[in-house]
């Protein structure tokens, strides 16, 4: 045999049996876990499944025609419009998606929101974005069984004060299958005022 079939064949050989050994390590059982691991991986698989808070965002799941009133001094009238919203759950039932149309200032508006359970804390969330702002508002809270009403709060960057933290606390209360309303209060100075009223009516 002559030297360069040799190193072929030696070249060969060291390639492959790499490759023979990952496909035995493909094939064989993955490893045991530890009850350690095993008990980790329980409560991973317990927090990703849906329950009845999930079951429960199904009553805004839809499409909605709405009512905007927003106001800009908390003595004064408030600017109003119509919109609609579209809201579907994803993932699984795990999270509420809502797509919403409108006007605002004489230009279309649209924005995106999640609204949800998270399992491991215990809280409700939501979430915001907008073609009006490159940021993103979260907010946390409960939900009042006795009212059918969610609550929770967050923090809003004011562009209009530097980026200053505003308090937010957002009130959503489920009227019925077919009516639900949005309410933001922001706290400025101390004090606590309503700025926008969002009401949702279903969409026949």
């Amino acid at each position: 045999m002559k030297m360069s079939h040799l190193c072929g064949l030696t070249l060969a050989l060291a390639l492959a049996l790499p490759l023979a050994a990952q496909e035995t390590k493909q094939d064989a059982a993955p490893p045991a876990m530890t009850p350690e691991q095993k008990a980790m991986m329980d409560a991973w698989e317990k927090a990703g499944q849906p329950g009845e808070q999930h079951k429960q965002l199904e009553t805004m799941a839809g499409n909605w025609t709405t009512k905007q009133s927003m106001w800009m001094d908390p003595k004064g009238k408030p600017m109003t419009e119509t919109g609609t919203a579209t809201n579907t759950l994803v993932l699984g039932g795990r999270h509420l998606r809502s797509e919403f149309h409108s006007q605002w200032m004489g230009k279309p508006f649209e924005g995106v929101g999640y609204t949800g359970y998270d399992n491991v804390t215990g809280k409700y969330y939501s979430s915001w974005m907008d073609d009006a702002s490159t940021g993103m508002f979260v907010a946390h809270g409960d939900y009042d069984p006795a009212t059918k009403t969610y609550i929770l709060t967050g923090e809003m960057a004011d562009a209009g004060k530097g980026g200053a933290k505003i308090p937010v606390r957002e009130v959503l209360r489920i009227v019925d299958n077919d009516h639900h309303v949005f309410e933001m209060h922001e706290t400025r100075d101390g004090k606590e005022a309503k700025t926008m009223e969002i009401e949702y009516t279903r969409a026949k």
